[in-house]
């Protein structure tokens, strides 16, 4: 979101209408880059709010729990913006990784591991699913746990959801029906409106839920009774259960492997041709590292993410499993690799084509406080790249004359040592 735009409506909009002008008038405006994209409703919140009761009702929602709920409710107008607007930093495959896979990351996710050590062993006997990939998952998701209750990441989610279903034109049955699935969760008290915190889309908690895997795939793992996925022991047997019952998660494989190939490895890199992994060594491919295969008779795809140059991948049905949590190869490569990597593993052997290092920990708090010495707020100095340091990265990118992609490497911590 540009940085004249505040909570998703843009200043020049709430000048021209007020927040109760905009509910009153049964549609909201916002301003995206410049064009107007209307999110409309056939009528004001509160007549919605009225006849969607009949739709509770027949989820089985008591009138006690709905008023309840929708007592004071009023819509978080901000999440039009952000469910329509495009990403505001386009990173390369490199830098998406190096931002992810941080020092900071890697020291909290290794805290994480030895801390629920214990934890991980038994949700690995009883789904199979390794550790590597739920740290990675967790570590991706709220960042092992920092972000669940961040005010400046979470945020009631009845606001969010009661938005999308009453103005959210392109989706609305989704959103209604996730909207339904939130009443549910407090109908059956597993949680309380004000403490359901999560994403301006809904998601919740440690793996992100949304309503409907709270509701159908969550587990009530640390014997409380009911599933909550602000608990790490449910968290992460509900995200197991996740990946096996949606994803097809198979017990004892690998995600991948990191592959060497000589030749033209994108030739065979199709994204849809299965062959075992003996069959894809007759083809030339080698393991990156050396030595043998593993897993000889495993199913897997080769993907070659950024072409012949760059590093290449045999990927197991496991590696899907991740991507069906969010639908981004580079999500699910950045969830495997920071699972490996806080477990102790090896960087990628082949490098990326353009790519770099990444900063420090050290490196990372020091372009933060220069950033905020010069007036750029980073929301703090933790070495931990948010949103807010990208921001302030990509501000101080444009006085430079330079792409503000908000990506904080070498050449700008080296301009801001200059500068100072």
């Amino acid at each position: 979101m540009s940085g004249d735009c505040e909570n998703g409506v843009s200043r020049a909009a709430r000048a021209a209408l007020s927040r109760r002008d905009l509910l009153l008038a049964g549609g909201v405006t916002v301003l995206l880059g410049g064009r107007a994209q209307a999110q409309s409703s056939k009528q004001p919140f509160h007549v919605w709010v009225a006849e969607f009761r009949a739709k509770a009702r027949a989820r089985g929602i008591s009138d006690q729990v709905y008023d309840h709920v929708t007592s004071g409710l009023q819509p978080d107008l901000s999440v039009y913006a952000k469910d329509g607007a495009q990403p505001e930093f386009r990173e390369q495959l490199w830098q998406y990784l190096n931002r992810r896979i941080s020092e900071w990351r890697l020291i909290t996710g290794a805290a994480a591991a030895k801390d629920n050590a214990k934890l991980l062993k038994q949700l690995h006997a009883d789904y199979g699913v390794e550790p590597d990939v739920l740290l990675g998952l967790w570590g991706m998701e709220s960042a092992f746990g920092e972000l669940v209750r961040d005010p400046d990441h979470m945020h009631p989610v009845f606001p969010s959801l009661a938005a999308l279903a009453w103005g959210e034109p392109r989706r609305r049955r989704y959103w209604e029906t996730e909207y339904l699935n939130a009443l549910a969760i407090v109908q059956r008290g597993w949680g309380r409106p004000d403490d359901m915190l999560g994403s301006w889309a809904g998601a919740m908690g440690h793996t992100q839920w949304m309503p409907e895997v709270w509701l159908n795939l969550g587990v009530a793992y640390d014997g409380k009774g009911y599933p909550s996925p602000y608990s790490v022991a449910d968290a992460l047997a509900g995200s197991s259960r996740y990946l096996i019952k949606r994803g097809k998660y198979q017990r004892g494989l690998p995600w991948g492997i990191e592959v060497t190939m000589a030749g033209v490895p994108s030739k065979y890199a199709d994204a849809k041709t299965w062959r075992t992994v003996e069959d894809w060594a007759k083809l030339g491919i080698k393991p990156a590292a050396g030595g043998r295969f593993a897993f000889t008779k495993a199913r897997t795809r080769l993907w070659a993410p950024v072409g012949d140059e760059g590093p290449c991948f045999l990927l197991t049905q496991n590696f899907y499993a991740v991507r069906s949590y969010n639908p981004s190869m580079n999500y699910a490569l950045a969830v495997c690799y920071l699972g490996d990597r806080v477990l102790g593993g090896e960087p990628f052997i082949t490098p990326f084509p353009g790519g770099e290092r990444a900063l420090t920990l050290a490196e990372i708090q020091e372009v933060q406080r220069r950033l905020t010495q010069i007036g750029l707020d980073t929301g703090g100095v933790d070495g931990r790249v948010g949103n807010m340091t990208m921001k302030a990265v990509a501000s101080f990118q444009r006085r430079m004359g330079v792409n503000p992609d908000g990506y904080a490497g070498l050449d700008m911590l080296a301009a801001l040592r200059k500068g100072q």
